[in-house]
């Protein structure tokens, strides 16, 4: 899931359509099967539908054939299934298609790996999830198109989906075209997205809400909302600020922080109150921070992620991600993951600046992948001659359209934010609820700029406190960590029950 901005694309072989772009409307297939999953001892017996759904237009012109698994609870009342909540599920990228959290944590199938190690290779363990939340709601696993089975028709070409507003677009015709098709309408609505998943959820139910479509509640799972927190960009001191707190967690979790604390989260507040009152305050100063005050910033900078006063002073107490994967243990000759900095791997240069690959990407992808798609063509009997593109990152003339309404100043982009959106929402519906959940040890999209953009929407009280948030002593997917895969079940089933009723 691992494209350089964000989640949870992977580069690896890819399995795909054909990259024609042409004008034929193929018919849309769908292999329906029954499956069940025990959870808690009691066994769920579930239709499963995978294939594809045909979207049109807002001139009813067919424009897609999406790629999607349906999971519904068998009841012969149809009403229990109408009052059944249901959820729309996706990962990010942008550009990868959802079979991480299909099978790592809502699906009825999960997939095995050795968490924080190296998975071995097949055969590799698929188990009963007992940690899906088939048991309280219906799930809707999507693709966006360019991924999974998801393909343009008609006239309509990759390009008209690959953006932020064209992304949103299609995924709200999708799941309100899926809503009328299957007599979903008057059902609790959720949707839950994973890292750009969540960049474009706070965009989506913005969007939905304004078409008449309210969600009853919106997971973020490793969110990010403001590009700033992520990209690094010239001159701006906030993604150093806000990537300090997980550096130092990472420290902590590793053992390099002497007479560390007991317990990470009070070693954390610690470091928060760092930052807000000695870092910020520093890096604001720029050029004008006498040096005296610059070498004191830089020794506790050093203390806080168990690294060298020597190499902050250097970096002008500003490090990037990139820059932290490879330094952090380079005396050990190893680089710590961007998306699990729990998990390490062999630094293949030395005397590099940057991490050379993510260590949970290369332990764990080979397993989600091949267990994924012996599920998807065994036992959902997806028909294989459909071909399933595990990213669109490898499609010819792949190529995101970062431009987003309401990000515009004096005729130019002025960021890359859909929180505004995400505030706007909430504002105009404050019956709706949002769950963000942040792994601790995730550099990806790292907790604290999650918190920065949180404090910084602007909303009143009450409806600010329509949003929680939990915490995973894990990363960006935190569902690999057993403890977490438990805590991820109770939240999340906790959080759609009561914003169901």
């Amino acid at each position: 899931m691992k494209a350089f901005i964000l989640i949870t694309t992977l580069l690896l072989g890819q399995l795909c359509y054909p990259n024609k772009e042409n004008d034929s409307i193929p018919k849309a297939e769908v292999a329906t099967t029954m499956q069940s999953v025990t959870i808690n001892g009691n066994t769920i017996y579930l239709t499963a539908k995978a294939g594809t759904f045909e979207v049109k237009d807002e001139t009813n012109k067919a424009i897609a054939l999406m790629g999607f698994t349906y999971y519904t609870r068998d009841s012969k009342r149809g009403l229990a299934t109408q009052r059944r909540p249901i959820v729309f599920a996706f990962n990010g990228g942008p550009g990868s298609s959802s079979f991480w959290l299909h099978m790592g944590i809502l699906g009825p199938k999960r997939i095995v790996v050795d968490d924080p190690k190296s998975t071995p290779a097949a055969p590799y363990k698929i188990v009963n999830n007992n940690y899906s939340i088939l048991d309280i709601a219906d799930l809707v696993m999507i693709d966006p198109v360019g991924t999974g089975l998801s393909i343009p028709v008609g006239k309509a070409k990759f390009k008209d989906f690959w953006g932020v507003d064209q992304d949103i677009r299609s995924l709200s015709l999708f799941i309100t075209q899926f809503l009328i098709h299957n007599d979903r309408m008057n059902s609790p609505k959720f949707l839950l997205g994973e890292s750009y998943g969540t960049f474009r959820n706070a965009g989506l139910m913005n969007t939905l809400l304004s078409q008449g479509v309210a969600m009853n509640g919106v997971i973020m799972v490793s969110a990010v909302f403001d590009l700033r927190t992520l990209l690094f960009p010239p001159n701006d001191d906030l993604p150093y600020i806000v990537h300090f707190p997980t550096y130092a967690a990472t420290a902590w979790y590793h053992n390099k922080i002497d007479d560390k604390p007991e317990n990470v989260y009070e070693f954390l507040a610690t470091v928060r109150s760092f930052t807000e009152n000695e870092y910020t305050p520093a890096l604001f100063k720029g050029d004008r921070l006498p040096e005296n005050e610059k070498a004191n910033i830089a020794s506790k900078l050093a203390y806080y992620t168990g690294t060298e006063t020597n190499y902050w002073l250097k970096a002008d107490l500003r490090v990037t991600a990139s820059e932290f994967f490879a330094e952090f243990l380079r005396d050990k000759g190893e680089i710590v993951g961007r998306l699990d900095s729990r998990f390490t791997g062999i630094n293949e240069d030395l005397l590099s600046q940057e991490g050379s690959h993510d260590p949970q990407s290369s332990a764990i992808s080979p397993a989600y992948i091949s267990g994924f798609l012996d599920y998807f063509y065994g036992d959902l009997k997806v028909n294989k001659n459909l071909l399933y593109s595990i990213t669109a990152g490898r499609r010819d003339g792949f190529k995101w359209d970062w431009s987003h309404k309401g990000n515009e100043r004096w005729g130019a982009s002025a960021a890359i934010n859909t929180g505004i959106d995400m505030a706007t929402a909430l504002s105009r519906d404050p019956n709706m609820k949002v769950l963000i959940l942040n792994g601790i040890y995730d550099i990806a999209t790292v907790f604290y700029g999650v918190e920065h953009t949180i404090n910084h929407l602007g909303l009143k009280k009450e409806i600010k406190d329509n949003i929680l948030m939990e915490y995973y002593e894990a990363g960006h997917m935190m569902y690999t960590h057993q403890p977490s895969m438990e805590k991820f079940k109770k939240d999340v089933s906790r959080f759609i029950l009561n914003a169901s009723k």
